[in-house]
């Protein structure tokens, strides 16, 4: 193959079904949504779409790419049903632009679900399938916490997902991608066989490095070295989506070969049930000996895991039950920690820089499990808008008005927009502030601690309840399917559902 033409879509949003604030197409905006060429020079390097280019690049072919759009927002609630209208007639009218095309590499995270709509990606990969017809191929590249569904597969002719967590989206961008060429070029006959298991975990045990997931992961990268296995991936599904089709996967895709994807699927599945009580080990401290342990640390800076409020997990970010202890406690600190809160920012950017302000604080979004805390103390700061990111997404976001707001030994950073938290040092380093010189820091998020390790001297996560919450059995399933591991206990994977 001399040349070849490859579209290049990439639609990404992580739902958390019990963050009752819908995902809105500002949210989208705020990370950018970017069309046509503006993508390739955008995202060299960074994300899937940067994954995507070195691999056209890489391949000794003359590939020309046909960027449809890049749309990405940081986990929430449900998308509305406006941003899925918006997102299907970019894929319609984008694909009827691109003229004949070899292939089309797909990017979506896999756990987008919408007002009313419990699998946004099954449907946009049906409506490129519709667009494109049978023959043309299609090779879809999700977050390993992504939700397979019957849609997906049928719709897709290969499925690749993160190798990793943290995830490494250039790394998949690259695997999606080097294999759709392949395809093309050698002419390859990709089957898969999928496996849903019934089984859903808290995010504790979710890291690669360590532990059981190790051990399930380590497992398809070895099955990879057999050439005839093109891919093979686990999907340990976030705990958060509340959807029909729930549940953990496994997807073997091999050149062909029918009866071999199938006994590895079976093999991927029986390790991840056979290790269904190693993923539920909590390592989690309740929330007052989380604060004390990090407050008599010798040095920081300690990072504080507040897993129930993850805002990179969907959760609304306005949790303030590690903000109450703290000031309960009157711990030494300082400490650092980061709310979502366009309420909180206005009242106090309308005081201004230097006043004292009496305020509720928290309870905006989520009050089925957050009360607002009364709180006295000091506007530091106010600032936000666009701030540049050293970030594997992308290299900037908009947080809206931001305001640095001193309560004791407490330093919160409050934004408008959802932004990425307190969850990269970048942020607070554009308000000013020098967070390795704090003894703590807050991080809304339940595994995502890599871009604090350059200066953090140890991370203790606490058991906080929320809608991230590492407390499966209390969160108020509706919809996914039972009977499912824990939340019913049973031996047998294939236990009638």
């Amino acid at each position: 193959v001399a040349s070849m033409r490859l579209a290049l879509i990439h639609i990404s949003q992580e739902t958390n079904d019990f963050n009752p604030v819908s995902t809105t197409l500002a949210d989208y905006r705020s990370f950018g949504i970017y069309e046509s060429g503006e993508i390739l020079t955008r995202f060299r390097g960074l994300g899937q779409v940067g994954g995507h280019i070195q691999a056209t690049e890489d391949s000794g072919v003359a590939i020309t790419t046909i960027p449809i759009i890049r749309a990405w927002a940081v986990a929430g609630g449900r998308i509305t049903r406006e941003a899925f209208d918006f997102f299907r007639e970019k894929i319609r009218d984008g694909l009827a632009a691109a003229g004949p095309i070899d292939g089309l590499a797909l990017q979506l995270h896999g756990a987008c679900a919408a007002e009313g709509i419990d699998d946004v990606e099954g449907e946009q990969a049906a409506l490129c399938r519709e667009i494109l017809g049978p023959d043309i191929p299609i090779v879809l590249g999700l977050d390993h916490h992504a939700n397979v569904t019957r849609k997906l597969i049928d719709n897709c002719t290969a499925i690749v997902g993160h190798r990793t967590q943290p995830h490494d989206p250039f790394d998949t961008g690259v695997i999606g991608t080097a294999l759709l060429i392949r395809i093309i070029a050698e002419k390859l006959k990709p089957v898969t066989a999928w496996r849903k298991i019934p089984l859903v975990s808290h995010q504790e045990q979710f890291l690669t490095s360590q532990g059981p997931m190790k051990r399930w992961f380590d497992r398809a990268r070895a099955m990879e070295a057999d050439p005839q296995v093109l891919q093979a991936s686990n999907y340990p599904m976030q705990p958060w989506l509340d959807v029909v089709e729930g549940g953990w996967t496994a997807i073997v895709v091999t050149d062909g070969d029918r009866a071999l994807a199938e006994s590895l699927a079976d093999e991927l599945a029986d390790l991840a049930w056979s290790l269904r009580d190693d993923f539920q080990v909590k390592e989690a401290l309740a929330v007052d000996a989380a604060i004390l342990a990090a407050d008599r640390e010798e040095k920081g800076v300690v990072v504080l895991s507040d897993t129930g409020d993850t805002v990179f997990g969907g959760a609304a970010g306005d949790s303030n039950i590690i903000l109450e202890a703290m000031l309960r406690l009157g711990i030494e600190g300082p400490a650092l920690i980061p709310m979502i809160s366009p309420g909180a920012v206005a009242v106090l950017a309308a005081a201004g820089e230097g006043a004292r302000v009496t305020l509720p604080l928290g309870g905006d979004s989520a009050p089925d499990f957050f009360t607002p805390l009364e709180v006295t103390g000091t506007v530091v700061k106010i600032g936000g808008g666009v701030v540049p990111l050293d970030f594997n997404q992308q290299s900037e976001v908009d947080l809206g008005r931001a305001v640095l707001f001193k309560v004791g030994q407490v330093t919160l950073m409050i934004t408008e927009f959802r932004g990425v938290a307190g969850n990269l040092p970048d942020v607070y380093r554009a308000m000013g502030i020098e967070p390795a010189s704090y003894k703590m820091a807050v991080l809304k998020t339940a595994s995502n601690f890599q871009y604090f390790a350059p200066i953090a001297s140890r991370v203790i996560r606490v058991d906080t309840k929320g809608p991230g919450q590492s407390d499966v059995f209390t969160l108020p399933w509706k919809r996914l399917p039972r009977p499912i591991y824990p939340l019913e206990r049973f031996d047998d994977r294939q236990a009638p559902q």
